[in-house]
């Protein structure tokens, strides 16, 4: 999804927004996480439970494959999907990670909401016709968004480069790069977004650095 704008404005995070607003704040660097149940075994504190094995080895078994997940029998894709919002230049704007039993334009939607309020400057969006669904029209329309679908050439087969879809294929493929994102180690999506989010501010910090080389995605 890539949206365009028109007018000129700087973004709501000049004013207060936070850069991870899903995930929970308070906490200061170098703290230490509140004890578990694991924790407190370890300690020996009454009501702790011993276990004769390395407690990092149980959490390999037990915590692996943890947080909401599911399987799209369409697309037949199990565990999490990711929509991705960027600019013409392939830079993210926004992000909605959620299980893959959610339909794409539930997603999608909601991302639009967050881009709104971000970006109230966005005027248009340009789409995979897989969002071209209710539940993203309806977000343009409260919104104020022009929806641009880009469809696929009438009897085309294999690959076809698309216009502006090839923007995003192309994010999604530095995104991959990152060894932290070519899979799902996340138990939360908002952990797995905040995750995309600085894998990008990386790749913009290198293109502000070296102008006139070739943006590379981080490794």
């Amino acid at each position: 999804m890539a949206p365009s704008a028109t007018t000129t404005g700087v973004s709501a995070l000049a004013h207060g927004l936070r850069l991870f607003p899903h995930l929970p704040g308070g906490g200061h660097l170098g703290e230490h996480a509140p004890s578990s149940g694991h924790d407190a075994a370890r300690a020996g504190e009454p009501g702790g439970q011993s276990h004769g094995r390395h407690h990092r080895h149980a959490e390999r078994e037990d915590d692996g494959k943890r947080g909401p997940r599911g399987y799209d029998a369409a697309k037949k894709v199990k565990g999490r999907k990711r929509h991705i919002a960027v600019d013409s230049s392939g830079l993210l704007l926004g992000i909605r990670v959620h299980a893959a039993d959610i339909q794409d334009a539930d997603g999608a939607g909601d991302l639009l909401w967050r881009l709104k309020r971000l970006y109230p400057w966005l005027k248009a969006v340009f789409a995979d016709s897989v969002y071209d669904r209710i539940a993203v029209l309806l977000a343009c329309f409260l919104l104020g968004l022009t929806l641009i679908v880009v469809r696929r050439i009438a009897g085309t087969t294999g690959f076809v480069l698309l216009p502006r879809r090839w923007v995003v294929e192309r994010t999604f493929g530095w995104l991959g790069r990152w060894r932290r994102l070519a899979r799902d180690y996340e138990e939360l999506p908002e952990v797995s977004e905040a995750m995309v989010k600085l894998a990008t501010i990386r790749l913009m910090l290198q293109r502000f650095a070296y102008p006139n080389r070739k943006l590379l995605a981080p490794t």
